[in-house]
């Protein structure tokens, strides 16, 4: 909602940059999501590691 309530001030304030910033906000997300997409599988695998590495804690106690 507070997004939304930014557009509407820069659309008031600069009405071109806000539609211009409305047309690019779909292109930017679909060029991050690789990123993210990446970003959770390193995630999973960092996870991963430090569940090995804490498994004989786990297992002594």
């Amino acid at each position: 909602m507070a997004a939304f309530f930014l557009w509407l001030i820069l659309l008031v304030v600069c009405w071109p940059l806000a539609l211009l910033a409305l047309v690019l906000a779909p292109l930017v997300w679909l060029l991050l999501l690789p990123l993210r997409l990446l970003g959770f599988a390193v995630e999973g695998v960092f996870g991963l590691v430090k569940g090995l590495f804490l498994l004989p804690g786990r297992m002594l106690r």
